[in-house]
């Protein structure tokens, strides 16, 4: 979806399957020079949609053009390690960069490789998400523990969130993406009897969470939570939901257009 000046932006299609995109906003071109496109990812086909709009505003002058994409595509490619893997973040934010946008505005972006590809970003913190979350686990119960899944979640959560953590190290094989084993460090004598709050950024199917879940019970947490900044809707195909191995999962509207009921969605302002 995308809007412009907070309205949506009409995406149709011609016969052959090319773009028939109409912008039906009120603009003074004449007198107007600013205006901010926001892009809440659904297919890649908008990314073209979002080229073809942003060229259409600057040929009428509008100079100064604002992007507000909460999710950045391609985030997960933020590194390649052989021949074959395509760089798809780096080419992504070279397109991004031609478009000239005077900010690129990003929800809790999946690495510091993308808030060093794309230029003039400003990066939105959870932390507001996070908050909400905690005060209402907590509303009965204060013995609330985060877990990060992974190191890097840790790194970029730990100082924001001023809880008690522990979180995982993992091992996975980088051919397929699958977790092979997850080592738990940190203040694990705390998991023991507590609710738990994972919070990480991504998530698409659930595995990871599965994961990290199992291992937590295991190890005797009592309940376990999970916000996410960007939920695919995909994670509705995996095991996540089912049973009560996760009690509820928090996410924004930034990627998850579905309704479930162990979904609470915070709309992205």
């Amino acid at each position: 979806m995308i809007k412009l000046n907070g309205k949506a932006v009409e995406i149709g299609h011609f016969p052959d399957s090319t773009l028939l995109i109409k912008e039906a906003v009120e603009v003074n071109y004449s007198t107007e020079k600013t205006a901010k496109l926001f892009w809440r990812f659904e297919c890649n086909e908008e990314l073209v949609a979002l080229i073809y709009l942003t060229r259409h505003l600057q040929s009428h002058g509008i100079t100064n053009v604002h992007l507000d994409m909460p999710y950045i595509p391609n985030a997960r490619q933020d590194r390649v390690k052989t021949d074959e893997d395509v760089f798809t973040l780096k080419y992504f934010s070279e397109v991004i960069n031609s478009l000239g946008f005077k900010s690129v505005t990003v929800l809790d972006p999946h690495s510091s490789v993308s808030e060093a590809l794309i230029d003039n970003i400003v990066t939105k913190s959870p932390k507001s998400y996070i908050d909400i979350v905690i005060s209402k686990l907590t509303k009965t119960d204060e013995n609330l523990l985060l877990f990060y899944p992974d190191e890097g979640a840790m790194k970029r959560y730990s100082g924001m969130i001023k809880k008690p953590y522990a979180f995982g190290i993992k091992k996975r094989d980088w051919a397929t993406g699958k977790i092979l084993e997850l080592d738990v460090s940190g203040m694990t004598e705390l998991i023991n009897g507590s609710r738990v709050l994972i919070v990480d950024d991504i998530s698409s199917r659930g595995g990871t969470f599965c994961f990290s879940a199992l291992k937590l019970r295991e190890l005797g947490a009592r309940e376990v939570y999970l916000y996410v900044s960007h939920c695919e809707n995909t994670i509705l195909t995996g095991d996540l939901l089912n049973g009560d191995l996760i009690q509820k999962v928090f996410t924004t509207d930034s990627l998850f257009t579905e309704k479930h009921e162990k979904i609470e969605v915070f709309k992205y302002e």
